[in-house]
């Protein structure tokens, strides 16, 4: 898949790791972590958590798992099995959790909100210079090329989903149904989300296998040595249920929303830019089943269609601009809020910088609380239940429904880039070409979305430079 990872994360070796990292005894577990030193590190893993959700999962892996050995790799895909059974982006909820089992409460928002504030702030500074420079032909020439790369990512996401996802006839089916109901009769995702799941649901109970969570599981982990949270390490008291801490944290989460809501109602009523940007995401944060591709037409049907908050065209330059930043690329919500705030003029016309940096704050807290919640009520019951993880054929199902979605939503791309001008305008062959390169760059080549993205861009710039458009 390409926003749900594959949980065996790749090995470069299955020898124990040497590390030079302070604290930590080659022969024995390592010494208790310090908050601080936990603390710079899941900073440091902001900044460098590019890659998408396997990339970032891998970093994780290699740092936690191999050469630091905080977590062993036993209880890291356990953890991790249990976050591609959410909705949200699991790469940053896996963070949230180990922080949570090292460090408490706080260890767990610490790492969780460290792994997106970096691109928080990356993306208010690049939307403000799309939305400030992006009529310059340099930067227009970038942005030329690079949105047929983009159109190339998304009819890949849906291979590789589809890959994973259409394992029968039967699958095949729900994701053929879910693109003629959002193709043709425009349903919503929400809709098409529900009616997915309750065929899984069930589905399962005649024929469970064909509903049967694919992957998962690892066959033969690698042993890098002892490891402070080791396989058979008790789970710390703070880790285990209790029904007083699970209301304690509902009323905590629900308190949150409620007085961040209630904020933005006082402040301009319910049909406010930013009170509609606060409900509609927290809306979208609930259906990311399959990743950031999954939820993108969703987005699209509110932000473009229903609010008119950005563009299509912009919305195409906004995924781009989420594919070259590091975090989640999820985080491609915090863009559409600032072109949101900024075209609506949240706080005037005098104050569009910041009227577009409160909206992307407001429109990622929205998206990401429910992540944090999940996490913090959830975890306990899964140190409970090593492997014995249940409602997947639901999840099953969805997914399967994703790949007709996100097909969609290659179409959509696709229409807006090759024709620009509309149905009566001329077909663009340049950027046809740069999208077919992209495509067999990806599927033939296997190359990574980073360099993909540069080598467009650059040929937008030159294209650009050559052909005045």
């Amino acid at each position: 898949m390409n926003d749900r990872a594959d949980p065996s994360p790749a090995h470069s070796s299955t020898s124990p790791a040497h590390s030079s990292t302070s604290g930590i005894d080659p022969a024995g577990a390592p010494q208790p972590v310090p908050f601080g030193e936990a603390l710079r590190f899941w900073l440091k893993l902001g900044f460098i958590s590019f890659g998408g959700p396997a990339g970032q999962i891998a970093i994780m892996h290699s740092e936690l798992v191999e050469r630091r050995r905080w977590i062993s790799e036993k209880r890291f895909l356990h953890a991790l099995n249990y976050c591609m059974l959410l909705p949200g982006p699991e790469a940053q909820q896996l963070a949230t959790y180990i922080g949570w089992l090292m460090h408490r409460t706080w260890g767990g928002i610490v790492a969780g909100a460290l792994f997106v504030l970096p691109s928080l702030f990356i993306l208010i500074a690049l939307s403000w210079i799309y939305l400030r420079f992006g009529d310059v032909p340099l930067v227009a020439g970038i942005f030329y090329g690079i949105k047929p790369a983009v159109t190339a990512l998304v009819l890949h996401a849906a291979h590789r989903i589809g890959t994973r996802a259409l394992r029968n006839a039967y699958m095949w089916c729900i994701a053929a149904a879910a693109f003629v109901a959002i193709f043709a009769f425009d349903l919503p995702f929400p809709a098409i989300v529900l009616a997915a799941g309750l065929i899984g649901f069930f589905g399962a109970r005649w024929a469970p296998q064909v509903f049967a969570l694919g992957g998962g599981k690892s066959n033969g982990q690698a042993s890098y040595g002892a490891a402070l949270i080791d396989d058979h390490t008790p789970t710390p008291a703070h880790a285990r249920f209790s029904r007083a801490r699970l209301v304690r944290l509902v009323l905590a989460g629900l308190g949150l929303w409620g007085a961040a809501m209630g904020a933005l109602l006082v402040a301009q009523g319910w049909q406010g830019t930013l009170t509609q940007m606060g409900w509609f995401f927290t809306k979208a944060a609930m259906l990311t089943f399959g990743g950031a591709y999954a939820v993108l037409p969703y987005v699209y049907q509110g932000a473009v269609e229903q609010h008119h908050w950005l563009s299509g065209a912009q919305m195409i330059d906004g995924l781009a601009l989420g594919e070259t930043t590091p975090g989640p690329l999820i985080m491609v919500v915090a863009f559409v809020g600032f072109v949101g705030g900024w075209i609506k003029q949240v706080l005037g016309p005098d104050a569009l910088f910041l009227g577009g940096a409160l909206a992307a704050t407001v429109v990622t807290f929205f998206t990401f609380l429910p992540s944090f919640l999940f996490i913090l009520i959830g975890g306990p019951l899964v140190e409970a239940t090593h492997g014995k993880l249940g409602f997947t054929a639901p999840l099953s199902a969805i997914t399967a429904a994703v790949v007709g979605v996100i097909l969609n939503l290659a179409l959509f791309f696709c229409w807006h880039v090759l024709w620009p001008q509309g149905a009566g305008g001329r077909f663009d062959v340049v950027a046809a070409l740069i999208a077919v390169a992209a495509a067999v760059a990806l599927f033939r080549f296997k190359l990574g979305v980073m360099p993909l993205l540069g080598a467009c861009a650059l040929i937008g710039l030159l294209v650009t430079l050559a052909l005045p458009r």
